[in-house]
């Protein structure tokens, strides 16, 4: 669900009761299947300036249930998209889910890089208000630039997104 309208918003504690839902949702279909799921991206991070879209890793400890869990996402309104050009993230797509915060849906094994880099980019963010204030100032300002350009958007802040990386040691 790659959105094409730029909508960044002031951090919202709301977020967090968001994603409780929506986990519980998960859990209810898939909690026996897996390790854990994490909130993850923007939304996850006090503070953050965000598009208010929660993100969220499902994590499982390899790719034996993965079929399992796709059939019983399925039941609840979700649909496997594919890995969409990121090894070891498996992205879900849904419909008809009025009652919930948007969100995107991923699933990946508990060795998967793309979650090592979401949790270590979160956890790094969570406990440095500098940057959050530095990384929201600019997603601000890419948005005010860029309202109905995606690419744009992304492309202004990924200069201050590695530098940040690069403080976390992710690059």
């Amino acid at each position: 669900m790659r959105t094409k309208n730029v909508f960044v918003l002031p951090y919202d504690p709301e977020w967090k009761n968001d994603f409780e839902k929506i986990k519980q949702e998960l859990a209810n279909a898939i909690g026996s299947l897996i390790v854990s799921i994490e909130h993850v991206g923007s939304t996850s991070v006090e503070g953050l300036s965000a598009k208010p879209i929660i993100d969220i890793d499902v994590v499982i400890g390899d790719y034996s249930v993965f079929d399992s869990i796709a059939n019983r996402l399925g039941t609840i309104g979700y649909y496997h998209a594919g890995d969409l050009g990121i090894k070891d993230r498996e992205a879900f797509k849904y419909h008809d889910k009025p009652h919930l915060q948007s969100h995107h849906l991923y699933v990946c094994p508990q060795n998967s890089r793309e979650l090592l880099r979401h949790i270590t980019f979160r956890d790094f963010l969570r406990n440095n208000p500098e940057a959050v204030r530095k990384y929201s100032e600019v997603k601000e300002a890419a948005a005010k630039l860029f309202p109905d350009n995606i690419d744009k958007y992304m492309e202004y802040k990924a200069p201050v997104i590695e530098e940040l990386y690069s403080l976390c040691g992710l690059s």
